[in-house]
Parts: C-alpha cells; structure tokens; sequence
C-alpha cells in the first residue's frame, strides 16, 4: 500500500488514499476525488479544458503530477463562485458562450485568472490569454464577449 497524502481543493483538505505514482493531478481530481468540471482531452496540456488554479496560477492539470502540489491551494472550476456559481459561469450562460460544455470549465478557469491579472483586457489580450484553450462548437466571439461582460460589471458598469 502506499503512502496516502492530502490536496487542499476548493477550500477543503482531501485524502488521496493508494496513490500511484506519477498520476497526474487531472486524474486525482477526476477518478479519486470525484471533481468530474476537470475535463480529460489531449493529456498533454495543448488544449486546456483541464485547466485548474494552483495557488492562483493557471495549469494544465494533465501535466501536474498531484503528489507535488500538496502544500497548495488547488482550485477548480467547482470552486470558483461562492454561491456554487461564478459571475463568469453566469456570463457565458448569459452570453452563450457554452455548446457541447467540454471545453467550458477550463475557458471558465482561465477567464478567472486572466480577470484576476488583467481586469480591465482588451480584445487582444482575452485571445492571447485565452490562446491555449481551444473550443470547437461555441467559437470565441460569445466567449470574449462574456469575459467582457463580466469585465465591465466588475468595474461598477463602467466600460
């Protein structure tokens, strides 16, 4: 058997018992933990749809081995919004900015973490941001109008 450890996720410590070695944070998440938002696509962290916060950075989770992240702050697209729902999961409702929904937890995360850092972007700066989060069905014009929306209300309605 092997040594259990614990992964700080969306505010809560959480067990992960008879780890393998080497699996990837994505997997814990998903098929230990039950925290099925992480999306399971490319596993090597070309697509972004599993996209999580680790101490507030943005990372391909598939390329994170869970082991090594145990003295940080995870968090996922279940976590993002204090009333189960963020202002940016109601946007892209809102704005259309969802289809098939593969992809949309991770564009979610990362539109988190872009507004954290850049909260007043531009067009330009939403694509570049958004440059390694790839969306076959919805297209990115309802996705960037989204981030802008929630961009604006944040800012009191101010464009």
């Amino acid at each position: 058997m092997r040594k259990p450890y614990q992964l700080h996720v969306n505010g809560q410590t959480l067990d992960v018992l008879d780890p393998v070695p080497g699996e990837s944070l994505m997997t814990v998440l998903r098929e230990r933990l039950g925290l099925r938002g992480t999306k399971t696509a490319c596993s090597e962290g070309e697509c972004g749809s599993c996209s999580v916060l680790v101490d507030g950075e943005l990372m391909c989770s598939c390329l994170v081995m869970a082991a090594a992240v145990t003295d940080r702050a995870i968090t996922t697209v279940e976590g993002l919004g204090d009333d189960g729902i963020s202002d940016i999961q109601r946007a892209f409702v809102e704005c259309g900015a969802v289809q098939c929904g593969f992809c949309t937890p991770g564009l979610i995360v990362a539109a988190h973490a872009l507004l954290d850092r850049h909260p007043d972007a531009t067009t330009d700066t939403v694509r570049e941001e958004l440059a390694g989060n790839l969306c076959r069905c919805t297209g990115y014009g309802r996705i960037i109008d989204a981030i802008h929306s929630v961009a604006i209300a944040r800012r009191g309605g101010r464009p």
